[in-house]
């Protein structure tokens, strides 16, 4: 089984989301696979593993449609895609598409670091439910990240194709100690872009009516994103990082009493599984995804409320309450392993090609 992994979505010296579920996933499937990855720019190499791999064309260009044409040329019998929107005319081979959310339908802001006329396609697309329909029917099989997601392409019939969830996970940033024992001070941390369905409103409002609390926002944050931050509570104790590094980023995570997040929407939460991972307890929007990954170890208010995120905090402070919530984040945190995922994923791609057989050029020579 000739194997092609789609890695053009891999960002250039840091991971985001999409990103670092493509690297992560690739990594454990060339482990267990022989796969050739597709790169649209040789800087992404340097987040990927050392693997074969193919230089075609961006999946931002206007030759996107058509990309097939190039993938071809390896001669693969099946291709993994870690979006829904790569090219597929002209294919000859089985085809894996995934869609990890349908946030952008209910919140059309798009990411500020695509082309103009990128995120105006972006805004478009988002407009109506056939656009997402007609590329995941041109796939053979679907994958998304959560069982939350599943069900709302359910609900939305985005699909006539089979889907199947293969779980988002996180890398492994550090070794908790266990037990853990609630560390001093009131730290908190966030990790998470500045977009306006994440709600850091809420979080800066909550921490400014805790005096003795200090929210960390790790992520890079633009001038003017910092500037309103801190004059929506002026009294909150924030403090930017602007980009951290994964040993800084566990040494935070490790030394706070929790990680927030109000976000209204998300396709999974791999924040979430970091900190639990390293037994911090997460405090937590009460979305439907939230309560997929975080269980019973996490604890949850209402996003447009900030005294309920200051009661939620409030609530760690009962005695053994904070040890309790850490020791059962690292229990469910330990379900999310990319190793797990890549395997229910090549399941599936074996499934895929096995279902029709090679196709009948192959069988012919």
């Amino acid at each position: 089984m000739r194997l092609v992994v789609d890695c053009r979505y891999t960002r250039i010296g840091q991971h985001d989301g999409i990103s670092r579920f493509t690297a992560g996933i690739v990594t454990e499937l060339g482990k267990r696979h022989p796969l050739t990855m597709l790169v649209s720019d040789h800087r992404q190499l340097d987040m990927l593993p050392d693997l074969p791999w193919q230089l075609v064309s961006s999946p931002t260009s206007i030759r996107e449609p058509l990309v097939a044409l190039q993938v071809k040329k390896l001669r693969p019998d099946v291709v993994f895609s870690p979006m829904q929107t790569m090219g597929s005319w002209g294919r000859d081979y089985k085809l894996l598409l995934t869609l990890h959310d349908l946030i952008y339908y209910e919140n059309r802001t798009p990411p500020r670091d695509l082309p103009a006329p990128v995120r105006l396609l972006w805004r478009l697309y988002h407009l109506a439910w056939w656009p997402q329909r007609m590329l995941l029917n041109r796939a053979d099989q679907v994958v998304t990240v959560s069982e939350t997601t599943a069900g709302l392409i359910h609900e939305h019939h985005l699909t006539d194709r089979p889907v199947t969830v293969v779980p988002n996970a996180a890398d492994d940033l550090a070794q908790p100690v266990r037990p853990r024992t609630r560390p001093e001070g009131h730290r908190l941390v966030y990790m998470g872009s500045y977009m306006p369905y994440k709600n850091v409103d809420t979080l800066v409002r909550a921490v400014a009516a805790l005096p003795d609390h200090e929210l960390h926002l790790l992520s890079r944050i633009g001038r003017d994103e910092r500037a309103r931050l801190t004059r929506l509570a002026p009294q909150a104790r924030l403090v930017f990082h602007d980009g951290v590094t994964d040993a800084a980023y566990a040494e935070l995570l490790s030394s706070a009493t929790a990680l927030v997040h109000a976000s209204k929407a998300e396709g999974f939460g791999i924040p979430l599984v970091e900190a639990m991972r390293l037994g911090t307890p997460v405090v937590v929007s009460d979305i439907p995804i939230f309560r997929e990954i975080g269980g019973d170890a996490a604890v949850y208010f209402d996003a447009e409320n900030p005294e309920s995120l200051v009661a939620a905090l409030w609530s760690l402070e009962r005695a053994g309450e904070w040890e309790r919530r850490s020791e059962a984040s690292i229990a469910i945190a330990s379900k999310y392993t990319w190793a797990a995922s890549a395997e229910r994923l090549l399941a599936l791609i074996r499934a895929t090609v096995a279902g029709n057989g090679l196709r009948h050029r192959r069988r012919s020579r």
